[in-house]
């Protein structure tokens, strides 16, 4: 019995190796490096990879050369004398340091770096002939493949958004490509720059003639790609204007946020560090809590208008500074008073009124009995000139309070009734 034919195993694809403009090892120090670390590095377009080793096709590291402001020599620290083995690179934002392994190695890196940021060989170097001959088939490739190539400083903006970008983000550049404001193939350029510290701004017209293109200022100057209009514009001012690159940061570990079973606060965790149990990261700031501030209505600001579009057809003005700009209104701005909205004040609330009204003071009644008394005493005893004082006086007394409270009729009567008796008697 014949048994079952098994398929062919299929090799498993490997990473190929890149191709790279020239390579080979090094030693790299960058700003946030204590010391020099070696590394296979290979040059690609106007980027630099940095590899573990010559068989490794994923890089570790890169330098893009966009940036690039010149090379320098450099002797090692506490020597004087150069061994001909170390160079600087100066970017816009940074400087690297290199160490080479001969000063062959030096030359070359530093000829192969220079034509692909200046498009052209360099002639100022110890070079053979042919390390010059391989620099000049670099250039052509170099020039064939940016080419068809859009630079990474074009954006898909509007000339408001540019000006924007150029101010919000000063670090990454000061030289933009965007669309042209009419519709057609041509581009423009936006460049912003600091002219004893007042933003100064200016908008270039880069035409589309057939393969070329123009740039459009007095003197038209013809390039055969968007990267070469680039390059012009770098090189014919003394790299003051520098291709906008927006800088992306990436993590290298894995992390999410969970929840610590102990005191059940929230921590950062990465799967590497599960067996350990969950580690809070130090360089992770907690949220500070909001710090209550009592602000006005009338402090608050409005929201901001959203950035009106170009259309297509408007025609834009090129090379203006950017106080020709109109200015814009704003939505604080101070308003007439008979704009104003009149705020109607609310009516207060009436005070409720009691429903029943306040009963009257009890007043105790008085002891005649004790007030006669009293004025019989002061008045020499029971003469007849007291006791009519006195029965004047009860008796006016009484006379009001029959027009006081209810309940002191009775006691008037009474005493008009004591009184006489008593007249009886002492007659």
């Amino acid at each position: 019995m014949s048994s079952a034919l098994s398929p062919p195993r299929v090799p498993k694809p490997k990473g190929t190796q890149p191709s790279h403009y020239y390579e080979s090892f090094l030693e790299k120090k960058g700003p946030c490096d204590q010391d020099y670390r070696r590394f296979w590095a290979g040059l690609q377009g106007p980027t630099i990879y940095f590899y573990s080793s010559n068989r490794d096709f994923q890089p570790l590291e890169k330098i893009e050369l966009r940036t690039f402001v010149k090379l320098t020599d450099h002797s090692p620290r506490g020597s004087s004398r150069d061994p001909g083995i170390h160079f600087t690179l100066v970017l816009w934002n940074q400087e690297i340091k290199f160490k080479m392994e001969s000063l062959e190695s030096r030359e070359m890196w530093k000829g192969f770096i220079l034509t692909v940021v200046e498009l052209r060989v360099p002639s100022n170097l110890t070079l053979l002939p042919g390390h010059l001959y391989m620099m000049a088939e670099v250039l052509e490739k170099e020039e064939a493949r940016r080419a068809l190539e859009v630079p990474s400083c074009f954006l898909k903006v509007s000339r408001l958004e540019a000006q924007l970008l150029l101010e919000r983000y000063p670090e990454c550049g000061n030289l933009l490509l965007r669309p042209s404001g009419d519709g057609k193939d041509g581009v423009s350029i936006t460049t912003r720059q600091l002219l004893n510290e007042t933003p100064v701004i200016r908008h270039y017209k880069v035409k589309k003639e057939g393969v070329k293109y123009v740039i459009d200022v007095e003197d038209p100057v013809s390039c055969a790609s968007l990267d070469a209009v680039v390059h012009y514009l770098v090189s014919h001012t003394k790299r003051a204007l520098v291709p906008f690159l927006m800088e992306e940061d990436y993590e290298k570990v894995l992390g999410y946020v969970d929840a610590d079973n102990e005191n059940g606060e929230s921590v950062w965790v990465s799967p590497s560090n599960r067996g350990s149990g969950p580690a809070s990261l130090t360089n992770v700031p907690k949220p500070l809590p909001p710090v209550p501030t009592s602000v006005s209505s009338q402090d608050k600001l409005p929201p901001l208008p959203p950035l009106p579009q170009l259309p297509d057809h408007q025609d834009e003005s090129y090379v203006t500074p950017i106080d020709d700009v109109p200015a814009v209104e704003y939505m604080n701005q101070d308003v007439s008073p008979s704009s104003r909205p009149q705020v109607i004040p609310k009516p207060k609330k009436l005070e409720k009124l009691p429903a029943k009204p306040p009963k009257p003071p009890i007043v105790p009644k008085p002891d005649l009995k004790a007030i006669n008394g009293a004025w019989a005493k002061k008045l020499g005893g029971g003469s007849p000139q007291a006791l009519s004082l006195v029965t004047s006086k009860e008796l006016l007394g009484l006379g009001q309070m029959q027009n006081g409270p209810e309940g002191l009729g009775d006691v008037t009567a009474e005493l008009q009734e004591k009184l006489q008796k008593r007249r009886a008697l002492e007659h």
